[in-house]
């Protein structure tokens, strides 16, 4: 009895759950609920996922950007070079300091700009960069640069003053991306001598009209040339007009048998040799060394040698001593940074960074530059220079040198000079370096004369304008 009312209560349980379980159809739709719900689930799910991963790589995009330059892709702005050599965040503090300022440059950034102003990227922040560049001479010398038969051509002009550099021209056959006026892997050849002349006027009283003798050709340097000797064929030349023809023999004498190893040594780190140039990009120090053989000194005090070596920059800052009273000048082409509120980051102040030669030699030997141009090695390209309107209004010096290369297929042209206004207070120093390959193109000094005339032309017309609306007054 007892296991027959198990049996009724099972099955009236089962009825009853077969009563309330839904029929297939019910079945079917709650099964398509059930998978519809769970797709929008799991689609909410991707959507939210993607959402955040959109914004994560975006944000991480952004971030990367900012530390970017956007140089190539402004046209308007910092076209004149390919972009800025790193990130780096300016200090307002230290205003002045150059070597902060030259992580913002690339050698070549600064070479043949055509506008006085420029803006680079850093950080994400736009800065505008004042030069001190005076581009009616900077452009014309880049229309006059005659590329055709030259490999190199670097040409850098100088206040010498202030040390700021008023035009700065590079061209390179072989790497158009380089700035050869802060290159120096150029033989100085003879600008040398305006080091070694420096030395023999302070150290050894030196006049222009000191006599001197040498056997042989001027710009040969032979040991037998080196001798002590007087003979029916020795040769007697002034000390002005030694330096004024470039006379190796002469030179060389001064190194061996005036100045030694020691002093040359001490003259060519007061001009700058072997010394780091504090400057807005890198410059390559230019170098001299002296052994203990003398007749290496004859051929570093007359610049007959391929190792002693200078750059177009540097060569300007020698000729800015000889005209600024025998003070070397720090160079500078970065006048201030702003940022985008105008606040100031950088301001750059003259700096000197030594007395070369003292002003009474520093005076001499303007003069003996000055008969470089009047009756030496620059008086062709300067010829007729005392009629010209312009030229004429100036005293004006230099020093020219030349030098083939090892392979002996492209000549080393230099011109280390300056100009000033007589009697006024106008001045500028230019340094010019060409390598002419198989043909002789435009000649250094030939630059040089054309730059002077340039800015000076210049000059007068802006003051004669000055004068002209005063007076209209």
């Amino acid at each position: 009895m007892v296991i027959l009312k198990k049996m009724i209560h099972r099955s009236v349980k089962t009825d009853t759950d077969r009563l309330n379980r839904p029929g297939w159809r019910d079945y079917q739709v709650g099964l398509k609920r059930t998978a519809t719900k769970k797709k929008l689930v799991t689609g909410i799910f991707k959507i939210s996922a993607l959402f955040f991963l959109i914004i994560a790589v975006g944000y991480g995009i952004i971030s990367g950007l900012e530390g970017t330059s956007f140089s190539h892709l402004m046209t308007d702005s910092f076209s004149p070079f390919n972009g800025n050599k790193r990130d780096v965040p300016l200090d307002p503090v230290r205003l002045n300091d150059k070597k902060l300022v030259q992580n913002l440059f690339d050698d070549s950034s600064l070479a043949n700009l055509k506008n006085k102003r420029i803006d680079v990227f850093t950080n994400g922040r736009r800065l505008s960069v004042d030069t001190s560049l005076d581009i009616p001479l900077q452009n014309y010398i880049l229309k006059k640069l005659d590329t055709s038969t030259a490999r190199y051509i670097g040409i850098v002009a100088m206040d010498p003053t202030t040390g700021k550099v008023l035009s700065m021209v590079s061209y390179d056959k072989t790497d158009p991306s380089s700035n050869l006026c802060v290159d120096s892997r150029f033989p100085a050849a003879s600008i040398f001598k305006i080091v070694t002349a420096s030395a023999a006027i302070e150290k050894k009283g030196f006049r222009p009209s000191h006599e001197f003798k040498y056997n042989g050709m001027k710009h040969t340097l032979y040991k037998s040339q080196l001798k002590k000797q007087t003979n029916r064929y020795t040769n007697r030349i002034s000390f002005q007009d030694s330096f004024a023809q470039s006379v190796n023999p002469v030179f060389g004498k001064i190194g061996v048998h005036f100045l030694g190893k020691t002093t040359l040594e001490k003259y060519a780190e007061a001009f700058g040799f072997n010394r780091n140039i504090n400057f807005e990009i890198q410059v390559d120090p230019s170098s001299v060394h002296l052994s203990d053989t003398p007749y290496q000194w004859a051929e570093i005090a007359c610049g007959f040698n391929q190792e002693t070596t200078l750059s177009p920059l540097h060569g300007a800052m020698m000729a800015s001593a000889i005209i600024n009273q025998g003070r070397l000048m720090e160079p500078a082409i970065v006048i201030r940074i702003v940022d985008e509120n105008d606040k100031v980051i950088y301001r750059n102040t003259s700096v000197s960074m030594n007395q070369a030669i003292t002003p009474e030699a520093s005076e001499t030997l303007n003069g003996l530059m000055a008969a470089t141009i009047r009756s030496g090695t620059a008086k062709k390209a300067f010829r007729g220079y005392r009629k010209d309107k312009i030229l004429s209004r100036l005293n004006i010096g230099g020093k020219t040198g030349s030098m083939d290369n090892d392979t002996h297929d492209a000549r080393y042209d230099w011109f280390v000079g300056f100009a000033e206004e007589k009697g006024g207070t106008a001045k500028i120093a230019l340094s010019v370096l060409v390598a002419h390959e198989k043909f002789i193109g435009l000649r250094a000094s030939y630059y040089a004369r054309t730059a002077m005339k340039t800015y000076f032309g210049n000059y007068f017309a802006k003051n004669q304008n000055i004068v002209s609306k005063i007076e209209n007054k």
